[in-house]
């Protein structure tokens, strides 16, 4: 009896061991929406091309679509972290919101690039995750950007002042508490609005989930910058927790 004991047990052993390693190699999967009913970007295509390949590169799998039936609990499921990647206008229905926001507070993971601060001005949810709505912007030109947090995964790779050349958002509603990453430094370019305090990349820490946002992306040559595609990747694996 003892051994038949001993037995079951060892089975049950390698059973839950086996459940785990997978769970831990299971693949992990994130969506990349781009749904506008406003301005739409130009840089959309290759944005979501350079996207793909660099989650790829990093074992993570990504599913792109402008079709908002996505936002369903039945689909979204499969998911890790949704990305909101120059998104204008309102791009969700209120039962979509509804699924949305249960998936995000289950404690999955969400980014936004660019213009996902261009989404959603009238949902006092989507104001708290994303952190400030988008008010105006000067032309295309370089900034200095003010590295204000060099531990996390978003921005451990760069030196205290990152030059690059941006649409740079003026930001309203900006919500007291977001964790600032950088800083535009308004004295380096020329018509911003905001002042000495004019974040341009944070991130929150909910209860559930985290969030990331960045307001670099608008222009295509962007995206082939190796500083962008590091903070990309490294803002991803933050929202989802990977290490």
């Amino acid at each position: 009896m003892k051994k038949f004991l001993g037995l079951i047990f060892l089975f049950s052993f390698l059973v839950a061991t086996t459940q785990v390693v997978y769970a831990n190699k299971a693949p992990k999967k994130v969506l990349i929406f781009t749904k506008t009913t406003g301005f739409r970007h130009d840089n959309i295509e290759k944005g979501v091309n350079v996207l793909k390949e660099i989650f790829t590169k990093e074992g993570i799998s990504s599913f792109h679509t402008e079709d908002a039936d996505v936002f369903r609990s039945d689909s979204l499921y499969q998911f890790q972290a949704v990305i909101f990647f120059s998104t204008t206008g309102t791009i969700l229905n209120k039962e979509q919101k509804v699924s949305f926001e249960k998936f995000i507070e289950s404690g999955k993971g969400f980014m936004g690039i660019h213009a996902a601060t261009d989404t959603e001005y009238e949902w006092p949810w989507y104001h708290n995750v994303i952190g400030a709505y988008f008010a105006s912007h000067p032309a295309v030109q370089d900034a200095h950007l003010q590295v204000k947090n060099r531990k996390h995964p978003a921005t451990k790779h760069l030196k205290d002042i990152w030059i690059h050349k941006d649409e740079w958002y003026d930001f309203k509603d900006v919500k007291p508490g977001i964790h600032v990453l950088m800083n535009l430094d308004e004295k380096t370019y020329k018509d911003g609005k905001m002042g000495e305090f004019h974040p341009i990349a944070w991130y929150q820490e909910f209860e559930t989930f985290r969030m990331f946002y960045t307001g670099l992306g608008h222009t295509k040559e962007s995206f082939d910058e190796i500083n962008f595609q590091k903070q990309l990747i490294g803002g991803l694996k933050y929202v989802m927790k990977i290490k």
